[in-house]
């Protein structure tokens, strides 16, 4: 079975084609100052025809977002409350919804319209969720204040948990290291997270981050790396 894999991140695009489970072939894009406006539109077309896929598996870390008790059913809202977090368009963006058994949340978040289409139009099996329940549904809860941080290439997204709970989810847009860190730090003291209390672990691109990893190390006492992207090895499509 050929299954195609799509992490959409800020400006960015991450693809693996997996057969019969083992990745055959992963590339990143991302757009900078001097990159072709339609860059990732581009590269998504020609990752869609690169070959006959079985299954498609979609993942979203854009920040358009918001989190919600599970059962939650008013969906026609679902765009308004993602617009206390950020500007939507309902004409350019799809509504979507992701629901976590496991913490009983479920997040409404957007995925472009245009992006949704072309692959909708491939008529293959299509799995959308957004990054924020998988990256949820993989963390392993047990001490009492948590904070897991899941890091991509220029944007982060981090959870907060206390006794099995949900305090605060976050998916952040910046390019410097030193802003993640400002926001984990600035997050613990609104919530009342002590540092040394708090245990804190680490996902994703730490590798590519090692100056937040570092600087954090500075402040906290209980950091433990736990996956570390290695090619064809990402923490969110694996």
């Amino acid at each position: 079975m050929n299954i195609l894999n799509l992490l959409f991140t800020k400006d960015g695009l991450t693809y693996q084609i997996a057969k019969n489970k083992s990745i055959v072939e992963e590339k990143s894009y991302f757009k900078d100052e001097e990159s072709p406006e339609n860059l990732i539109a581009d590269q998504l077309d020609e990752v869609l025809i690169k070959q006959r896929f079985d299954e498609i598996h979609v993942i979203s870390a854009l920040n358009h977002f918001t989190l919600m008790p599970e059962g939650f059913s008013e969906h026609e809202t679902g765009f308004d409350l993602i617009a206390f977090n950020a500007p939507v368009d309902k004409e350019k963006e799809e509504l979507m919804l992701s629901i976590n058994e496991k913490f009983k949340v479920q997040f409404y978040y957007t995925f472009p319209k245009n992006f949704y289409k072309k692959i909708k139009d491939l008529a293959l099996p299509v799995n959308f969720n957004f990054s924020g329940e998988k990256f949820l549904n993989s963390i392993q809860n047990k001490n009492n204040k948590e904070i897991h941080i899941n890091l991509y290439h220029n944007q982060c997204e981090f959870f907060a948990i206390d006794q099995k709970k949900i305090i605060l989810y976050n998916n952040l847009d910046v390019n410097s290291e030193v802003d993640f860190l400002y926001f984990i730090m600035f997050t613990l003291s609104k919530i009342g997270f002590g540092i040394n209390e708090t245990h804190f672990f680490a996902y994703g691109e730490t590798t590519e981050n090692e100056t937040f990893i570092s600087e954090l190390q500075k402040f906290v006492k209980n950091l433990k790396i736990v996956y570390d992207n290695i090619p064809n090895k990402n923490f969110i499509l694996n």
